[in-house]
């Protein structure tokens, strides 16, 4: 059964708490600290819960250094030494406490995907993480699992490229090692995703098979998808999000922009609320409306005491504050005790 799982002593992820959104910083500081830290800054200040990164060592999840990556960058094709690439990403672990540091004086939660065991050995090593994240690369690692879950930490896994059994040998591996504090996250592993591809009634299906708390990492353009996963029962969002989309590097030209960033914040805050309530009751403005709009038996003519009233005394208008329209057939042949002037309320005093 989904449950709530509580973020530091004031955030919450799960139904009934605000989406928590996760501005994911990824690799997009480009190995800088300096872009790191202001990528902090300006996930405060648009208003994330959270900013992610992601910690690794090349050497230790690249096999072959002569693999080649290919991406797109500035408006041109790259072809590049994967290796290399990650290589230039990397942040020790000095950089590391700067930017978790950082994290605390902007009083934002920082978050991260580890690698590899001796990466998030290395971050717990800095601080108490909040949230373990594993990418959906790592899904179907269940040893890594198996041993991030043994840190009784809540984690959120992304399910991009799975099958449902896939996902359910997650869950299982984390459950079995009686850590119950799971977030899966719908992922679409294409960078960027279409529409078509994005398919958000998945995260329903994820948290009816597997009892989990669900959510939704973005990698579609724009901030429509993220929206709508809200309106869909999402309790997490994680959006890659950059400085600057013309900055080098594969995950710049397709990430959000700070602009967009804060109206996605902005968009989820405000479908947060238009969400509302399933009580089928009026509004405490539409209690008022109802007075305004709705109608009411009136006298179609000046009419007489002692009439009795038939369908060609009435009419139905407004304003809401008399007898209801649908009351009429209660009403008829019943005999008036006072005149009633011609489009006054016929009220219940007036009838005998």
């Amino acid at each position: 059964m989904a449950m709530k799982i509580k973020i530091g002593n004031k955030k919450c992820i799960g139904d009934g708490c605000p989406p928590f959104i996760i501005a994911e910083a990824g690799i997009n500081h480009n190995g800088d600290i300096d872009i790191a830290k202001k990528m902090i800054e300006v996930a405060k200040e648009c208003g994330a819960d959270a900013i992610k990164f992601q910690t690794f060592k090349a050497d230790e999840f690249i096999a072959n250094p002569d693999e080649t990556y290919t991406y797109y960058s500035q408006g041109k094709k790259v072809v590049e030494s994967m290796f290399e690439m990650f290589k230039r990403y990397e942040f020790p672990k000095k950089q590391w406490k700067e930017i978790i540091a950082h994290c605390k004086s902007k009083n934002i939660v920082f978050l991260t995907t580890p690698q590899n065991a001796s990466d998030l050995d290395l971050i717990l090593g800095l601080t108490n993480l909040s949230i373990i994240k594993v990418g959906a690369d790592d899904l179907t690692n269940l040893i890594l699992l198996k041993y991030y879950a043994s840190k009784r930490i809540p984690m959120i896994i992304s399910a991009g490229m799975a099958y449902a059994s896939e996902i359910e040998d997650a869950v299982n591996t984390i459950r079995n090692v009686g850590n119950d504090s799971i977030i899966v996250l719908h992922c679409v592993s294409s960078y960027p995703a279409d529409a078509e591809e994005i398919n958000l009634k998945k995260m329903g299906a994820i948290k009816d098979s597997f009892g989990v708390t669900i959510g939704f990492s973005d990698h579609s353009i724009g901030i429509t998808a993220s929206v709508g996963a809200v309106a869909s029962g999402a309790t997490v969002i994680e959006k890659h999000f950059t400085l600057d989309k013309n900055l080098k590097g594969p995950d710049h030209w397709f990430s959000a922009d700070p602009q967009e960033l804060k109206e996605l914040v902005k968009s989820i805050r405000f479908i947060e609320k238009a969400l509302g309530s399933p009580e089928l009751i009026p509004t405490t403005k539409e209690t008022d409306m109802r007075k305004i709009c709705r109608r009411s038996l009136v006298a179609v003519r000046n009419l007489k005491k002692g009439l009795r009233l038939t369908e060609t005394d009435i009419a139905y208008k407004r304003p809401g504050t008399g007898i209801a329209p649908k009351f009429a057939p209660y009403i008829l042949g019943r005999r008036l005790k006072t005149n009633i002037n011609k489009n006054n309320l016929i009220l219940l005093e007036h009838l005998d």
